[in-house]
């Protein structure tokens, strides 16, 4: 996937996350999970954010740690599996997961949630950005209705909004229908 630049790889954070960050919605220390190449764990670190950004590519991991040099970014990049985050072996305040919870099949999401309860604290919050239903067409990923994401997190979390949103890409013809949730997990 990260031979040539991928559709959402668009050379900046994504606006929803820029936007999140300005609320102060993401409080460190912040994992953001499938970071891709970098660029939204990035804008959270340049706001002096202590970040973490996994990613199962080893070529995104490069070009991330690519970027952090470039930009004299001391953010964290590893390679690791987004349905073993216990493996990491810390906890963080804050979640961010831009594009991942819509690639996994209905069988790996409650592998994905668990595993981001082994890493999010009690009382952590995750903000998750996915392709929406409301999407029309079928290139891109998978769309995601706002029932599957309650029912994917109805076991001890509360989601506590799932708002409509723009996933912005690459492609001047696809700037896609997204769902933002905000899913807490109690304490």
């Amino acid at each position: 996937m990260y031979v040539g630049v991928p559709p959402w790889d668009i050379g900046r954070a994504q606006p929803e996350v820029v936007r999140l960050a300005d609320a102060g919605e993401l409080v460190e220390p912040v994992i953001d999970v499938g970071c891709g190449t970098g660029e939204n764990a990035l804008e959270l670190a340049s706001r002096g954010l202590d970040v973490l950004g996994i990613d199962a590519s080893p070529r995104a991991i490069a070009a991330a740690k690519a970027k952090a040099s470039e930009r004299g970014s001391s953010v964290e990049f590893l390679v690791a599996d987004a349905l073993d985050l216990a493996s990491l072996g810390r906890r963080f305040t804050s979640a961010l997961d831009s594009g991942v919870f819509h690639v996994f099949e209905d069988d790996e999401r409650p592998v994905y949630v668990a595993s981001l309860a082994t890493v999010l604290a009690p009382g952590g919050v995750l903000q998750l950005l996915c392709f929406s239903d409301l999407q029309r067409g079928t290139f891109g990923p998978r769309r995601v209705t706002q029932q599957e994401i309650r029912d994917s997190f109805a076991d001890g979390w509360d989601v506590r909004e799932i708002a409509a949103v723009t996933f912005v890409t690459n492609l001047p013809e696809l700037q896609a229908k997204a769902w933002r949730a905000t899913i807490v997990r109690p304490g």
